[in-house]
């Protein structure tokens, strides 16, 4: 990964983070901890080995085997509070952290209990400066009537730190119009609408969860660089788009984007995404599994050539674009 110095002016400014899911932030000592709970014990070491991938399906293994070894509502309770101590250490503010809760229920957890726990664990960080809002998600590839519990889940829960529902997983697996009831339905219990989209699918999908789904925020949407008029639609409507780089070439997905393989983080869209227009808010997605902080994405970025006032606008972008902060 090419990276720099990063301004002593960005660095020192209180941040904000909007596409970061919990369970892909799980550092290998604490996965560890984990099984170990579990009764397998794994190293570091071979934690470490498994969070290494050579495209987004061998992410998608790991992802899924490191959240087997969450069970129960203390479990949760552990990487929230690790999540938040790292977030704290890279002067996060305030973060807006993705909930996997169809794998919660995909494994017949009570997500409410969980939730009940990851609150209380959060509760001691808001007086330390930290404010964290919560994402319930679902996954794209077990079907509509499986996201629409997700929502039920979230209404369930009963929280104003619930903030919106989202999508995420295999973009590819499902078509889009298929889950606009159930977006219709967490409209209507008022919750915003998030959607990945554009990571390995095309533009298409990206104007999909637009304009049938009423989507606010795209995750990735690195696709709309193939697209100039998707790009314009963006700018104008001021739908950002939820831009992690270091991800992007973890799982392939710019090499899918870029049809090559080993596409280097300088060809990474984020530059002409933001000259275009297009909001942008910069994230980790995954960071302990993708090897990243926060920190580590803005030295990316300037590396490959956004000047400081760009940076500038993507710390503000961050908290402009935050639902609840």
């Amino acid at each position: 990964m090419t990276t720099s110095e990063l301004p002593a002016s960005i660095a020192s400014l209180p941040k904000a983070e909007l596409h970061l899911h919990l369970e892909g932030s799980i550092q290998p000592a604490t996965v560890a901890t984990l099984t170990a709970r579990r009764g397998l014990r794994q190293t570091e070491t071979e934690v470490r080995q498994r969070y290494a991938y050579g495209d987004f399906s061998e992410f998608i293994e790991a992802f899924k085997w490191v959240t087997s070894f969450l069970r129960e509502p203390q479990d949760y309770a552990l990487i929230v509070t690790d999540l938040a101590e790292h977030l704290l250490s890279q002067n996060v503010v305030y973060a807006e952290i993705t909930l996997s809760v169809g794998v919660m229920l995909l494994r017949k957890q009570q997500p409410e209990a969980n939730f009940a726990a990851i609150l209380r664990a959060a509760e001691p960080f808001a007086k330390r400066g930290l404010r964290l809002k919560w994402i319930f998600d679902a996954a794209r590839q077990f079907g509509a009537a499986e996201a629409m519990r997700v929502v039920d889940a979230a209404r369930v829960c009963a929280s104003k730190e619930i903030v919106a529902f989202g999508i995420g997983g295999d973009e590819l697996s499902t078509p889009t119009i298929g889950f606009r009831p159930v977006y219709d339905q967490a409209a209507e219990q008022g919750l915003h609408r998030l959607m990945h989209a554009g990571e390995i699918g095309g533009p298409e999908k990206i104007r999909e969860a637009i304009e049938l789904l009423g989507a606010e925020r795209i995750g990735h949407g690195i696709a709309a660089m193939h697209d100039p008029a998707l790009m314009d639609l963006l700018a104008d409507r001021r739908i950002p788009l939820e831009v992690c780089p270091t991800s992007n070439i973890r799982t392939g997905a710019l090499d899918r984007q870029l049809h090559r393989r080993n596409a280097p983080i300088t060809d990474h869209p984020l530059p002409q995404l933001l000259r275009h227009g297009v909001p942008i808010v910069l994230s980790t997605d995954d960071p302990a599994m993708f090897h990243t902080t926060l920190e580590d994405e803005y030295r990316a970025t300037h590396a490959i050539g956004l000047t400081e006032s760009e940076l500038m606008q993507l710390v503000a972008n961050s908290k402009e674009f935050a639902f609840a902060m």
